[in-house]
């Protein structure tokens, strides 16, 4: 007599593969899948959390809306209609920032996107300094 999850002829019960454990997680490999292995990238470096992805005029091409992958295709799209940075990004695509980095830099070596860096505080001009200039130029 089988017990009950099997099959009549004893062999245990085919894998349901359509099934999550968490509903919630969804495809765990996707992110994975989507930077095709890699887990930086060359750049990566220089893409500070707070730095600006812009989209270069070359992106307006209506053909790499077709040849990008979907994730590619939403960074510019949210970076077409105005600069963001990485971490609004990630938010944005719901996606961890290491992924993201990894996309933004294929659209950079495909000049799809700049990103601009933001000025380290200690190449920011002193503030006594800002002072004595506004002080000159009320002096005139």
């Amino acid at each position: 007599m089988s017990e009950p999850g099997q099959d009549p002829t004893g062999a245990a019960p085919a894998p349901d593969h359509a099934h999550w454990f968490d509903d919630e997680a969804g495809p765990v490999v996707r992110p994975y899948a989507m930077t095709r292995g890699r887990t930086s990238h060359a750049g990566q470096h220089r893409l500070d959390l707070i730095a600006l992805v812009v989209a270069e005029p070359a992106a307006d091409d209506p053909v790499w809306d077709m040849t990008l992958s979907p994730e590619h295709a939403h960074i510019l799209g949210l970076c077409r209609e105005r600069p963001q940075s990485v971490a609004e990004l990630a938010a944005e695509l719901d996606l961890a920032v290491g992924v993201v980095r990894v996309l933004i830099g294929d659209l950079v070596d495909d000049e799809l996107v700049h990103v601009t860096r933001p000025v380290p505080p200690a190449e920011l001009p002193d503030e006594s300094i800002l002072r004595e200039v506004i002080d000159g130029l009320r002096a005139l």
